[in-house]
């Protein structure tokens, strides 16, 4: 395995150079960053150097990192992961990217490269709120189209802004102010000096 991912090291950066800007070889895997503005043209050449041969993309997701491992983020917060195989090679990737301003989420659109990034993107947009720049069909894709925010934000509320019901006298569905009032659970601990049948 190891020979393998030393061979997938030595191809990535003879072929990326200096278009690399973090690589992090961890549990059999490894993970490249790159900056924005090289995303793109990153990603052409991932696809179709003969040396890399990253025909596929399997999965496209967004990460809201302003409360990483509990912790304040330092530097910008929204990141684009792509997972990415090769068939021909039989070896995989990991593609990041950080979206350089937290106040507009933007980066290039892999579409025209891998087409299955089509909906992943969507979804990133909708739940993460990123943009894809060159996206032909960036909309919602998992919430409402009246859908305020973007859920999976780190600062967005647990209970949401709007709830949804059916109202029968309008016969339509209605959006109202979220009624559930937010509570703080405290779980009861059980302290017996015979609980479970140990003494």
């Amino acid at each position: 395995m190891s020979a393998k991912l030393d061979a997938l090291q030595a191809a990535l950066e003879a072929a990326l150079g200096p278009k690399i800007q973090k690589l992090v070889r961890d549990r059999g895997e490894i993970s490249l960053s790159v900056k924005a503005a090289d995303y793109a043209a990153v990603a052409l050449q991932l696809r179709d150097d003969p040396t890399l041969a990253f025909e596929q993309l399997i999965d496209l997701c967004g990460l809201d990192l302003s409360a990483w491992k509990n912790a304040e983020q330092e530097g910008p917060r929204y990141v684009v992961v792509s997972q990415l195989l090769s068939v021909v090679k039989n070896w995989r990737v990991r593609l990041k990217v950080t979206c350089p301003d937290d106040d507009l989420p933007l980066v290039a659109s892999v579409t025209d490269v891998w087409s299955s990034a089509n909906w992943f993107e969507r979804e990133a947009f909708d739940l993460y709120g990123v943009l894809f720049e060159g996206h032909a069909d960036l909309r919602r894709i998992l919430t409402d189209y009246g859908f305020i925010g973007h859920p999976m934000r780190k600062d967005f509320p647990v209970s949401g802004h709007v709830e949804m019901r059916y109202d029968a006298e309008q016969k339509r569905v209605i959006y109202q102010p979220v009624t559930i009032e937010p509570r703080e659970i405290v779980p009861r601990i059980v302290r017996e000096e015979n609980y479970g049948g140990l003494h």
